[in-house]
């Protein structure tokens, strides 16, 4: 973990292209506290802020031989990833809310298992807090990659959705337009 707030946080992974992808859920923390967050928003660039990469490969035939004819690139480049901080556990209880501190820096981040996925979403209580949310990514395409990972977890992930989608009628009452393009993207 490289920055972190009691509202989000960002890793760099140890391997480039590695980041979890958009709308999984993550978790990082110890024990009495576990953070869990939605993956909002991710980078590849260069290690050396200002510096950006320059194009190689005009003669290679792949991505591979690129790599392959400059292995530095994995040593110059590195890839992020930002969380929206969404609830927390403390002990056997999960909250849908902010936690009382933020994650620690150098704190390890983990995608969460199926199970903790399921046990996690029993409550659709975080698509509020992803409705406000003011990360780089769309909103709308936020919470959609969030339900679209998130379903992939449940046993009946129609089922989800269908109960997401209900839920976020709720949520986004007298907005027809944004709970439209929402429900669009869970296609």
């Amino acid at each position: 973990m490289l920055a972190a707030s009691t509202t989000d946080f960002t890793a760099q992974c140890y391997g480039l292209y590695q980041s979890p992808p958009l709308g999984s859920l993550v978790k990082t923390g110890d024990e009495p506290i576990e953070l869990y967050g939605i993956v909002g928003h991710a980078t590849t660039g260069s290690l050396e802020p200002g510096r950006r990469p320059i194009a190689r490969g005009q003669d290679e035939a792949s991505e591979e031989e690129v790599y392959r004819t400059s292995p530095q690139l994995s040593k110059l480049l590195k890839s992020e990833f930002s969380v929206l901080v969404v609830g927390h556990r403390e002990g056997d209880k999960l909250y849908y809310y902010l936690p009382p501190r933020p994650a620690r820096i150098h704190g390890f981040v983990y995608r969460c298992r199926p199970e903790e996925v399921r046990e996690f979403s029993q409550s659709l209580d975080f698509l509020n807090m992803l409705i406000n949310t003011n990360l780089p990514t769309s909103v709308d395409e936020l919470i959609a990659a969030a339900l679209r990972q998130t379903g992939q977890a449940h046993e009946d992930p129609r089922a989800f959705l269908v109960a997401a989608g209900k839920e976020l009628a709720v949520l986004l009452s007298g907005q027809f337009n944004q709970l439209k393009a929402i429900l669009e993207r869970l296609k």
